[in-house]
């Protein structure tokens, strides 16, 4: 069993929310887009993983808003529109990322399920893209000017959990 931290994060999939807490406190709240496939855990389902997580990972720090990432690497692009027209259908990782690894052996940890092997991530997106709408292929998808200040107010370690309604 994990002990949750004064500070953490619950992200519920139906409401589409994820929500920064301390103690049982909500210090803020904010519009997510999870995955189009719904909750799930296996490698390839491109379903958002549930339960118990931990951010192994930041990435991003001090890059400029709309930085685009391939493999966990800013490329030296910002986003555009223009950018997007030349690569139609792309699910942009923008801004920043927080990476998320499984706590719960079995569920989201190890084998086929290994949300960090998964690359399962809270990370920025277009803001020409959805909110409050599930539409990812998995990972969690928050507006970029968000994203920084939950990255801003979250170390590493934090815990975060995922379920199918908080």
């Amino acid at each position: 069993m994990v002990k949750r931290q004064a500070q953490h994060i619950q992200v519920d999939l139906q409401r589409q929310q994820l929500r920064l807490l301390s103690g049982d406190a909500c210090i803020a709240s904010y519009a997510i887009s999870s995955a189009r496939n719904g909750a799930g855990e296996s490698r390839g389902s491109e379903c958002t993983p549930r339960g118990l997580h931990s951010i192994r990972l930041k990435i991003g720090d001090g890059l400029p808003e709309n930085s685009v990432f391939i493999g966990r690497r800013p490329t030296g692009e910002i986003y555009t529109p223009a950018l997007a027209a030349a690569d139609p259908g792309r699910d942009w990782i923008l801004t920043r990322i927080l990476w998320l690894s499984g706590l719960e052996p079995g569920r989201n940890r190890g084998g086929s399920v290994d949300s960090l092997r998964r690359f399962i991530y809270i990370h920025g997106t277009p803001d020409s893209e959805p909110m409050g709408q599930a539409a990812s292929h998995g990972c969690i998808r928050m507006r970029n000017r968000e994203l920084i200040e939950l990255f801003e107010r979250v170390r590493v370690g934090t815990v975060v959990e995922i379920r199918e309604r908080c």
